[in-house]
């Protein structure tokens, strides 16, 4: 049953969808004498557009809930809706869907209105920050895949807070404290390792060195006595043994001689942290991560805190001794936190919960994201309920902080194992980027051997410059495209293609925009500066109505810490482009005044398109 909805040049919200809920939610409030707060019309888009621009799917729950006819319900709901201005058709289908079509007007206004460098999104007043903890390398090791998922979707969950106005704290929470870092250490130390020149590569060697020179095999030796193997053996182990001990003896010294602040050992240690640092951040910058120096605060930062932080838990009763250790203990599951050893030393809970309070109380924030992968979901909801207990997530006005764990799959080879060289040993990040970037050169330079190519002609460091950015971002969007929870699968020669769900594709979509803005670029001179929008072809109206749904989407990434959500909203936004392209002229269009609202259809797309990318850390490259 339709209803005749008459059109009407008053302005309409960056978001149509904002008006038809408030002129809905109004009726729906006079009709059944709900509540406005409790008259939601459940707009969503159309899922054909043959059949409307929006569909509101109110009618069936809400007259279940009152004792009425849905489909008459609806009817009385959109006789007192007041849609001038916004649709020109709202007609009931089946029981009482209501389908919705936008007025042209409307349309082309709300476009008009969103064509501004904020995109239709309005700033938040939020009082407190956003606290994002990404990375987390371990110092004295090289970075490997599973730090690539830890960065780059840390880093899109920050740039989406500070787009939507957000005080973002980016936290890289370094593994530089405790006796791995000191077995390293020493190891250095009796090698006489010169640490001004020290590499990554002699730091890993160290590392690996340290774990073997500091593990006995107690075990072997029982077992060798009770067998009465040879003297050669028994004397193997014999020494193996007195090695290892004498090894952990001088880890533990060098330990004691850090905490206590030893000049010379201090600058030994933060020289190793240097090492690993500075692979770091040539890998975030590859990446197109803001993480730098400023970003990274790691376990030490918290060791005078840790103290502190057991004994306020002894205190309030909440940590409790354990044959000489202290545990916190949950009501509802069995298994305790260990958050003091016997011997008094401290562990990774101990150090996450000082963290997590230094993150709420003193960062000020309200909302605390740990990007971390999923095999830690039991250690962070034993840390953030315990800090819930203690009352460490409250701000002083009493607002409670959320603490949200997001958890990562992993990254699989073909044979859906953990991702591993042709060696067989784990792959580092820096190897992955570099074979990322080799493939995306290569396929750039073969596409730019055509003569009619838009990079035909251009310089190899050029060439080398775009194919980078396509590597990266094949990389990348493979990455943050699908749920970040499971794991997927690797695989470079379907993430570099300039066709399908790829990063590829969408630079490649940013490009061709460019690429035909570029040639109208002449004749624009003598074009009106904001020529009006036409939304009167489908092609543009869908076009129109994938643009203007942006600033929800990135809302809803915000909210949900989904990246997943963007990618597959740019994706839809490079096909919608695709068919208002095929199917409206632009540059042929000898309607001067269609001409320049077509091209401006081309500029606004292009402007969300790099927006968006640029959310994701994606280069948008104008050639490719």
């Amino acid at each position: 049953m339709p209803a005749a909805v008459s059109a009407s040049t008053s302005p309409p919200s960056v978001d149509p969808t904002a008006a038809l809920d408030s002129a809905l939610r109004t009726a729906i409030a006079a009709v059944t004498g709900l509540p406005v707060g409790e008259s939601d019309p459940h707009i969503r888009p159309s899922g054909n557009p043959q059949f409307g621009d929006f569909q509101a799917n109110f009618a069936m729950a809400l007259a279940k809930k009152l004792g009425a006819n849905p489909r008459q319900l609806a009817t009385d709901v959109l006789a007192r809706a007041e849609l001038t201005g916004i649709a020109d058709k709202a007609e009931i289908a089946g029981p009482g869907f209501v389908n919705i079509h936008l007025a042209s007007s409307a349309l082309a206004a709300a476009l008009d209105a969103f064509d501004s460098p904020a995109l239709g999104i309005t700033p938040t007043t939020a009082t407190y920050a956003v606290t994002v903890d990404l990375c987390g390398v371990n110092v004295a090791k090289q970075m490997h895949v599973g730090h690539l998922r830890a960065t780059i979707i840390g880093d899109t969950i920050a740039r989406v807070h500070e787009r939507l106005g957000r005080k973002v704290w980016r936290e890289n929470h370094l593994g530089d404290w405790g006796l791995p870092i000191a077995m390293t250490l020493a190891a250095l130390r009796r090698a006489g390792t010169n640490l001004d020149s020290l590499t990554l590569d002699d730091l890993n060697r160290a590392y690996r060195a340290a774990q073997m020179e500091g593990r006995d095999d107690a075990a072997g030796m029982i077992a060798a006595q009770a067998t009465r193997v040879g003297p050669h053996r028994i004397a193997e182990l014999e020494a193996q043994n007195t090695g290892a001990a004498l090894a952990q003896e001088d880890a533990r010294a060098t330990l004691v001689r850090l905490q206590s602040g030893d000049a010379q050992l201090v600058t030994e240690w933060q020289k190793i942290i240097d090492c690993t640092m500075k692979e770091v951040f040539e890998s975030a910058a590859v990446l197109g991560v803001q993480l730098t120096d400023e970003h990274s605060r790691g376990e030490s930062f918290f060791r005078e805190r840790l103290g502190p932080a057991v004994e306020a838990f002894a205190k309030s009763g909440l940590g409790v001794e354990d044959d000489g250790a202290i545990v916190v203990r949950y009501p509802d599951r069995e298994r305790p936190m260990l958050i003091r050893k016997r011997d008094g030393g401290f562990l990774y809970a101990t150090t996450d919960l000082a963290a997590c309070k230094f993150r709420v109380q003193d960062l000020k924030s309200d909302r605390v994201v740990y990007v971390v992968d999923a095999r830690q979901r039991d250690h962070f909801k034993d840390v953030f309920d315990a800090i819930r207990m203690i009352g460490w997530n409250k701000l002083p006005d009493g607002t409670e902080a959320e603490l949200i764990h997001v958890p990562f799959g992993s990254v699989l080879g073909a044979d859906k194992k953990p991702l591993k060289t042709r060696s067989g040993e784990n792959f580092t990040l820096k190897a992955l980027l570099d074979e990322a970037i080799e493939r995306g050169i290569r396929e750039v330079r073969a596409r730019a051997s055509d003569p009619n190519a838009p990079t035909a002609g251009m310089s190899d460091a050029d060439l080398a410059a775009i194919g980078s950015a396509v590597g990266i971002a094949a990389v990348k969007y493979a990455d943050l495209g699908s749920d970040v929870t499971r794991d997927y699968v690797f695989d470079l020669d379907r993430m570099v293609s300039f066709e399908g769900d790829t990063g590829p594709y969408l630079q490649y979509a940013h490009a061709r925009m460019a690429s035909i803005l570029g040639k109208a670029l002449d004749a624009a001179a003598h074009a009106p500066p904001r020529p009006t929008i036409s939304v009167a072809e489908p092609a543009e109206r869908q076009l129109a109505l994938t643009l203007l749904r942006y600033p929800q989407i990135v809302r809803e990434v915000a909210q949900h810490l989904d990246p997943s959500r963007l990618c597959a909203y740019l994706h839809g936004l490079a096909t919608s482009y695709n068919g208002f392209y095929q199917q409206c002229p632009v540059l042929k269009c000898e309607d001067q005044a269609l001409r320049a609202s077509r091209l401006r259809l081309c500029a606004i797309s292009k402007h969300v398109m790099k927006d968006g990318l640029g959310l994701l850390g994606i280069t948008a490259p104008e050639r490719m």
